[in-house]
């Protein structure tokens, strides 16, 4: 059986804990590896290590850690393929949907080459007599990341990327489900010319959650996952003092206005509701036709698009459209809450419960469902299923749609189709939600933009990637000099204006 240890000072280490948790392959069910989970010593030993590698790294300038970024992206892109391919082995979505998962967290680090510029302070000439201003922005030293099973290479890069090209030493956790990758990316980050020791990549469970939370070397910490646990790391990271994000669940809506293309809708609707089986943060998990008329219009043209998806293992290339979930439990989890969905009054429409593939009988497999007439007092309505899942929620008026984004405790992403300008610029004004889509149905913004959500879908008041990432990564240090030049001032202990 193979193991997975942990990368620390530049090489692969196996574990010394003696625990471990299982690696799957989702389509068979299969135990396919171990990992090691950290102890606290072991995180501190190697948060300790960072510490020292730091220091060098941080006095690097920010051009010659930008040409470590540059040849990151030439190794990352030389390696496109096997790095999907385990991706996929692991995790369970295709190697299609695996390659845009690296692509995403690639296209940060491409970011990240403009740290030059990115780190740039500012300055005053003459602010009072002989006096100039200035600003640095300077590494906070070791940060932390802590990140899902879901993207297992996109978001550990959001992480890891603006907190190298800043200067500071990163410590991954990565997901426990799927920590291949991170180790491969930990290599890449070695063979472009990052020193050891400036990342290290600890596998483990809740035990080396708390332990760099605890951990008085590290100064920041990004998290993505579960709401409760983000709000577990944010409260406690911050009572030690950290500056901490967290990026919680998600309950995304899209409104079907009555003028919208309803076959762009609908397959918007399939794309961003069922693709990866509906494991990301910002699936779309809730359409809101607005009107009986548009809704059957909706309904009548999602059923023969739903029924159409083919669902099996990545190794079957292009011919699949989604795979497996990530795990025996996420899968009788999504089961669970679709029996609640019919116990509870909402009409199956398209029912995945019987779904079964020849071969793979053992693989961790949900077909895809379809739910009409959901209400908001429904559980598939209130929870993340996370999982190939799609409710529709009725709405008799435009501001009844809008109230339903806005009333969710969630607020991650939310869409609107519509041919009206009118509406869509209302829509994106008033709703309560932190990345919106105008015929977009998986509103994502590009790397030079910031990824972050409101409500309980984030916690800290900056967001991932974009120009949020260097301010969080960075502290801001303000200069105020004079030089003598023969002015004679005397002593005074008056606080006065510098004109």
């Amino acid at each position: 059986m193979k193991e997975i240890g942990h990368w620390i000072n530049g090489k692969h280490v196996a574990g010394t804990s003696g625990r471990f948790a299982d690696v799957f392959n989702p389509a068979t069910g299969e135990v396919q590896a171990r990992v090691a989970l950290a102890t606290k010593a072991e995180l501190d030993a190697a948060t300790a290590d960072a510490a020292q590698a730091q220091i060098k790294w941080g006095a690097t300038n920010p051009q010659r850690r930008a040409r470590v970024m540059m040849e990151f992206v030439r190794l990352l892109n030389r390696d496109m393929q096997k790095l999907a391919e385990a991706l996929s082995s692991e995790h369970g979505k295709t190697v299609p949907d695996a390659k845009g998962d690296i692509q995403r967290g690639l296209e940060v680090i491409e970011f990240c080459i403009g740290a030059p510029h990115l780190l740039k302070g500012e300055f005053t000439d003459s602010a009072g007599p002989g006096i100039d201003m200035y600003s640095m922005r300077q590494p906070i030293g070791v940060a932390a990341g802590i990140t899902p099973f879901n993207f297992p290479a996109m978001i550990p890069l959001w992480k890891m990327g603006p907190a190298l090209a800043c200067g500071n030493a990163f410590i991954l956790k990565p997901s426990e489900r799927d920590p291949s990758v991170p180790l491969m990316l930990a290599e890449l980050f070695q063979e472009a010319g990052l020193p050891d020791g400036v990342l290290q990549v600890i596998n483990g469970d809740k035990d080396a959650v708390d332990a760099i939370l605890d951990n008085p070397i590290i100064s920041g910490i990004g998290f993505v996952g579960s709401t409760p646990i983000a709000e577990y790391i944010y409260g406690r990271g911050c009572a030690n003092g950290k500056r901490v994000q967290c990026f919680g669940g998600a309950k995304n809506h899209m409104i079907i206005m009555p003028d919208a293309d309803m076959d762009l809708a609908a397959d918007a609707l399939v794309g961003a509701g069922y693709g990866a089986a509906g494991e990301r943060c910002m699936a779309i998990s809730v359409a809101v036709p607005v009107g009986d008329e548009t809704a059957d219009r909706l309904i009548e043209k999602l059923i023969p698009r739903i029924e159409k998806l083919k669902v099996g293992p990545y190794t079957a290339g292009n011919d699949v459209d989604y795979g497996p979930v990530v795990t025996a439990a996420a899968k009788a989890n999504i089961l669970k809450l679709v029996e609640s969905g019919v116990a509870q009054g909402a009409k199956l429409v398209v029912d995945g419960r019987g779904f079964k593939l020849q071969g793979y009988e053992d693989g961790f497999f949900v077909g895809p469902h379809l739910f009409d007439h959901v209400t908001k007092d429904m559980d598939i309505y209130r929870k993340e299923i996370f999982g190939p899942v799609l409710s529709t929620v009725r709405a008799k008026t435009y501001e009844e749609a809008l109230g339903l984004a806005m009333d969710h405790e969630y607020g991650n992403g939310t869409a609107i189709f519509t041919r009206d300008g009118d509406t869509a610029r209302d829509f994106a004004a008033r709703v309560n939600v932190g990345m919106i889509g105008i015929n977009v149905p998986i509103p994502v913004p590009l790397a030079y933009h910031t990824f972050g959500g409101w409500k309980k879908s984030a916690f800290g008041d900056l967001n991932q990637h974009g120009p949020d990432s260097f301010r969080f990564y960075t502290r801001t240090k303000t200069i105020t000099s004079r030089w003598p030049s023969g002015i004679k001032e005397g002593a005074s202990l008056n606080f006065k204006p510098m004109d």
